[in-house]
This record gives structure tokens, C-alpha cells and sequence, in this order.
């Protein structure tokens, strides 16, 4: 069967599926109807060299053995695309005794979605590795790891280490102050360094210790009882956590370590668009959100931007969920490929007659390895539960879930790894904001975090007598920035409202709203104008006035930060009316006319505000002549005060050059004891 350009092959894994090929051919809109094997794998591995020698693209609905398939096509120099669909765990592992012909289709359908690839950055590692920890248990696991890799010890403390009669291993004593760094090129501060002493015979013995040694690594093993070294250690590429009891967990970092030794491609998760961040703007900061999500501090502000360092970045995708502008974007994969995945995924199972579906959104490690465990010893997933497999569930954005539910989705559940629970602010956050806006327009928004290691509580969310309401299904796309994705979402939810609004309130860190200006205090300085990063403030080239355009502003806060009156507060909200994409007055006044010239600058009521506070109460402005100044331009202000009697810009008399015969003149009247002028001392020595 041809699926998207993808010969695809279908195995019911030694029947311990039901697939109905014809169905499934029909459902996914194939070209023809595919053979179910049983034994693709082993007995009919044949059939899939087959499908490799006629065609550049393969799918096959079969992950378990994807390793074997890989291993085949690479002998038969198979240059084409090879993709695989995991449809057992998924969809055919499952108690659910209803037709799963248009679940499988969708889930193909998914597989075969193309999306744009991520980009790479080059990371190079020369492989060695600091093993840091307390005792014997260190120094068993440093000598282990130098039979692989060149390996150091630094002992936090020596404890019961028995001197080793071999030096294969350098050891050294000290606690690390600080460290930073990265895969390849790690860097430590020790306290307390000191160098094992060769002579020490039933304890180890350490000499010249001294603070503040520094060092560079490429990889660090930290069995140490104390907090990582780093901010979202466990996301840092090269650096391992481990508890020295835990042998298993012990070993296997160092089998993990020991594979780091060489020249890596490691993804860019994410792209930067400083052009519009929202950051910060002349020293005073705005949105602050990528940087109070990202768990590994791999996000740092460099004044009115931010800095993305792509080796330290684990991928989580929070940053690009919580972004309001989309300067921080998802890449693996880009928003644009995340919603037509939806989209073909809900699309073809809606389409084949599937009802009510509900998406579950997991990663494919943590979730996926649950869902299997529920699938292999539990219920499995019921049919019309959709699972979509993504990097990191905490990608997800608001942007996404309301895709979601435009495209007819009833309830959207999301796998979280309890590990991870406290890098969920991001997502929870994000989930908060998609109710809102959903629940404003009378919609029974069902999202459900399922934060558990137990399959029974995978099942209890989604195995439920209850369904949640259908939704009418709409053709999604993600073309656009994440706003324009975002509105258009939302437009499509808001025609079929069950209570639809023109505008719906929203929690008080939306990236939605208006701003209101306080026009007794704005004395339309404009300061604001230059301080928004969207544009959505705005001036007039032709007279006092300040307009916004609500469909643009982030809520970032720069405005009211930067105002000097205090005259702006921020109101999150969101305006489904047409007047939000244009810009709205907010202040205006007339301008004041200069007295002497007629030209146009400042505002009426500013001008006359000064003039009633200064003129004849300050010494600049006491007489009725001098308070004129305040009513006049920059340019009839200087020309009115050349040309008055206390001129402040005009000079005393010059005084006289002197020459160097005066110099000279000076000098002989001194020496004759003759009387000096005054000129005669202002003599400049310089």
C-alpha cells in the first residue's frame, strides 16, 4: 500500500493483532490494498527487501524490530527513507473490542507525515572524564571507567580509600566550588585541592592543598552526596548524577560515559528570533518567561535580548511553549509540522468514521514505555484515543492544544514523567490559559495531565464510561507566526461556540490584552511608543496622540514599566473583535502653537500646566518677558534669548593674545626688579 509516497507494510505480529488491510487501505486513503504479514520480521522478512528494492520511501507499522529492519536496508545500500509506525502498543495491544482500522490508518498517516528536519550543531569530546565522589566506592568506579576512557578522581572525601598499588588512575582530594561547561569542555574550580601522595601506604595521604585550583574536563561522573553541579543537571549533556549506592544506576552512567568520546551531532531545539523578543528594552525587562521555565539555565538575558546556548539546551520546549511572540520556536519538530501532524492524524481517523476522538500526547521514552506496560499487562488504549508522540510533552503550547481542539479533539491528555514534575510550570501555565480561552466560549475544555508512573493511572484517565462532548472538526494548519496560528484557532472555535464572546478574561499572565492608559496623568511623552518590542503602541506624525493595536500586544509590561506617570496598567484579556487588528486612539490632545512662530510641539494642556507652575514663581521665568519662553519652540527659544539684554550664550570681551614676546618682557622685568602689570601674571604655564 502506497501512503503518502510511502510503500507501507503492515504485520499483525504473529496474530496477536487484528488488522483488517482493506480497511485499513481505505481508511488511510492507500492506493491499494497492503498484505497483512504475520511474521515480517523473521519468515517474511523477504517481502520487506522487496518493498526496499522497488521503492525510495518504506514505512513499517513496526518499531519493536526497527534495529533488525535498519541493519537490512543498510546491507542492501538502501538510500531511501525508512520510516517505522509503532501501531501495536498503540493501537492493536488493546481490550477495546471496536474496529481499530481507522486508529491504525491514523496513526500510519501520522507516520508518514513529513516534517521539516532540525538543525545540528557539532559538539566534540576528547573523553575525559572527572569521576567525583567520597571513598572507595570513587575510586573503584574511576579505576572501572579508565579502562575505557582517560579518567581522573577527585575525592570529596577520602574516607576508607586504600592507597591503589597501581597509579592507573590520577587522585586527587578537594570539594568543587563551582563549575560550568558543557559536554567537551567542562570547566571546575576546586577548594581544598591536593594531589595523592605517592608514599602513602595503609590511607590515602594528600599534600599542598590549596583553594581555587582550576581545571577542564569533557565529561564528569558525580557520585557526590551534595546538590548537582549544575542547574538541570540531569538535562546537561556529558554530566552524570548517580547515587553511589545505587551499583545499577552507577554502572550505567558509565557505560553511557564511555560511549562520549568523539565528534556528536547534537539537535538545535530551538530557534531564536531576536527581532521579536519581548525581553527587555533600554534597561528595563519585560517578558522574563523562557528564562523562568528553562530547567537546564541554558537561557541567559544579555540585555534586551536573551541567549540560547544550543550545547547546554536539553530540549524540554518550554521556552517555545510559553513564548508569547514566537521568538522562541520549537524545531524538532517546528510548529507548522506539529499541526499537520494533528491534523493528519485526527483528520484520517474522523474521516474513516472513527467518533469523538481524544489525543494523548507523550514522549517516546518515558510515555511510551508506559503506554506498552499498559498495552502488555493492563487494558491498553481504548480505540478513539489518538496517541501522539512528540520529543517533549512540555513543547506543547497553548497554540497546540487549541489546534487540537479545532480539529475536533474531545479531550486531550498529556503523559508527564513524574521525574520531571518540576519542570511542568511551563505546561501547567500553558493548560490554564487554553481552559480559559476555551471555557470563555463555553466549551467543556477536558485537558488532563496524567504526572503518574502507574499504567493503572494512564488507564483510570482514559479508559471512562463518560465521553467528552464532540467537537465539530475543522481543516487545520500551522502556516503563520504563533499568534496568527493562535487567532486562527481560535476564530474556528468561536463560530461554533456554545457561548460565544467577543471577549473572554484570562489569567493575569496571558499574552493576550489591552493596556489602559490613564489620560488624566499621560502626558503623551511617547516613552512607551519607544519601549514596545511589537509595535502595538503607537504615534502620529501629525499630532499628539498614542494608539494600540490589542491583537499585537504580549503583555509583556514594558509600557507600564517605562512610563514615567505611572498612567499605563496592563488588562489580559482576549478581543475575538475586528477592531483588536486595528489600532485604537487611546490619548490625544491638541498641540500648542509656539507664540513666536507657529509651529506645532507639545501638548496644549502640558504647555499650559508648566506655564501656570513656573512662570513668575521661578527665578528663570520671574518677569512676564522670560515666562514667554516656555510657550515658544526650541528654535524661537534660543533666538528670543540671543537677542535679549541677559544673554546667556553671549561672551565677555576676548582677551588680549599673548605672544612670546610678552613671555620674554615678563621675564626681563622680574629680573630687573621692574614693577609687572596684571597681564604680566596671567601668564599661562600649561
Amino acid at each position: 500500500m502506497k501512503l503518502n509516497d510511502y510503500e507501507t507494510l503492515i504485520c499483525n505480529c504473529e496474530r496477536t493483532m487484528t488488522l483488517d488491510g482493506k480497511k485499513i487501505c481505505k481508511a488511510a486513503a492507500g492506493d491499494d490494498e497492503p498484505d497483512v504479514f504475520s511474521n515480517l520480521c523473521r519468515a517474511e522478512v523477504g517481502k520487506f527487501a522487496e518493498a526496499l528494492s522497488g521503492n525510495d520511501k518504506v514505512l513499517v507499522a513496526c518499531t519493536q524490530e526497527a534495529p533488525l529492519f535498519a541493519e537490512l536496508a543498510g546491507e542492501q545500500t538502501f538510500e531511501g527513507e525508512l520510516r517505522f509506525a509503532n501501531v501495536r502498543e498503540r493501537a492493536g495491544w488493546s481490550s477495546d473490542k471496536a474496529a481499530n482500522s481507522a486508529k491504525v490508518a491514523a496513526l500510519l498517516a501520522d507516520a508518514a507525515h513529513s516534517s521539516e528536519p532540525a538543525g545540528s550543531i557539532s559538539v566534540t569530546s576528547s573523553g575525559q572524564c572527572l569521576v567525583y565522589g567520597a571513598g572507595q566506592q570513587a575510586l573503584d568506579a574511576a579505576r572501572k571507567l579508565n579502562q575505557r576512557i582517560p579518567t581522573t578522581l577527585l575525592l570529596s572525601d577520602a574516607g576508607d580509600v586504600i592507597p591503589p598499588v597501581s597509579a592507573d588512575v590520577a587522585v586527587f582530594k578537594g570539594k568543587i566550588a563551582r563549575a560550568a561547561g558543557h559536554l567537551g569542555a567542562f570547566e571546575i574550580v576546586v577548594d581544598g585541592y591536593a594531589p595523592l601522595m605517592p608514599s602513602a601506604k595503609q590511607s590515602a595521604d594528600f599534600v599542598m592543598a590549596r583553594d581555587g585550583a582550576s581545571s577542564t574536563c569533557a565529561l564528569i561522573l558525580d557520585l557526590s552526596d551534595g546538590p548537582s553541579l549544575f542547574t538541570g543537571g540531569h538535562l546537561r549533556d556529558g554530566y552524570k548524577k548517580v547515587d553511589a549506592g545505587d551499583p545499577a544506576r552507577v554502572m550505567e552512567a558509565m557505560f553511557e560515559l564511555a560511549d562520549m568520546a568523539g565528534e556528536f551531532e547534537k539537535p538545535l531545539y530551538v530557534n531564536y528570533d531576536s527581532d521579536i523578543c519581548a525581553h527587555s528594552r533600554s534597561l528595563k525587562t519585560g517578558c522574563t518567561r523562557c528564562l523562568d521555565v528553562c530547567p537546564a539555565g541554558a537561557i541567559t538575558s544579555i540585555g534586551d535580548m536573551v541567549e540560547f546556548d544550543p550545547i547546554i539546551c536539553g530540549g524540554c520546549g518550554s521556552c517555545s511553549a510559553v513564548c508569547p511572540t514566537g521568538a522562541a520556536s520549537y524545531a524538532m519538530p517546528q510548529r507548522a509540522d506539529v499541526i499537520g501532524r494533528i491534523d493528519a492524524l485526527v483528520s484520517t481517523y474522523r474521516g474513516a468514521g472513527g467518533k469523538t476522538p481524544e489525543i494523548l500526547v507523550h514522549d517516546n521514552s518515558f510515555g511510551l514505555e508506559l503506554i506498552a506496560m499498559s498495552a502488555r499487562f493492563g487494558k491498553g488504549l481504548p480505540v478513539h484515543v489518538l496517541p501522539l508522540g512528540v520529543n517533549e510533552i512540555t513543547q506543547i503550547g497553548h497554540d497546540g492544544l487549541l489546534a487540537m481542539m479545532a480539529a475536533g479533539v474531545a479531550r486531550i491528555h498529556l503523559i508527564a514523567n513524574p521525574a520531571k514534575a518540576d519542570e511542568l510550570s511551563g505546561s501547567e501555565a500553558q493548560i490554564e490559559l487554553t481552559r480559559a480561552m476555551a471555557e470563555g466560549l463555553g466549551y467543556d475544555c477536558a485537558i488532563n495531565m496524567i504526572c503518574e508512573a502507574d499504567p493503572d493511572a494512564l488507564e483510570a484517565a482514559v479508559w471512562t464510561d463518560k465521553r467528552a462532548p464532540a467537537l465539530k472538526p475543522h481543516a487545520i494548519s500551522g502556516v503563520g507566526s504563533k499568534r496568527d496560528v493562535t487567532r486562527t484557532m481560535l476564530g474556528l472555535l468561536h463560530d461554533d461556540a456554545p457561548a460565544p464572546k467577543d471577549i473572554i478574561a484570562l489569567p493575569n499572565d496571558a499574552p493576550y490584552g489591552q493596556i489602559i492608559v490613564n489620560t488624566d496623568t499621560c502626558t503623551l511623552c511617547q516613552a512607551c511608543v519607544g519601549a514596545c518590542p511589537v509595535n502595538a503602541i503607537a504615534d502620529s506624525p501629525d499630532k499628539p496622540q498614542l494608539s494600540f493595536t490589542e491583537a499585537a500586544c504580549v503583555q509583556c509590561g514594558l509600557c507600564s514599566t517605562t512610563c514615567p506617570e505611572g498612567a499605563i496598567t496592563l488588562d489580559p484579556r482576549y478581543n475575538f473583535a475586528a477592531s483588536a487588528l486595528s489600532p485604537v486612539i487611546l490619548n490625544e490632545e491638541e498641540p500648542f502653537a509656539c507664540i513666536s512662530c507657529g509651529k506645532e510641539f507639545g501638548t496644549k494642556s502640558t504647555i499650559e500646566r508648566i506655564s501656570a507652575q513656573l512662570a513668575g514663581k521661578h527665578a528663570m521665568f520671574a518677569d512676564s518677558e522670560a515666562s514667554k519662553l516656555i510657550q515658544m519652540c526650541d528654535n524661537c527659544r534660543i533666538e528670543h534669548q540671543a537677542n535679549s539684554s541677559n544673554d546667556p550664550f553671549s561672551a565677555g570681551t576676548r582677551p588680549a593674545i599673548r605672544r612670546t614676546e610678552d613671555y620674554i618682557e615678563a621675564e626681563r622685568k622680574t629680573a630687573a626688579g621692574e614693577p609687572r602689570s596684571a597681564d604680566d601674571f596671567l601668564i599661562d604655564d600649561d
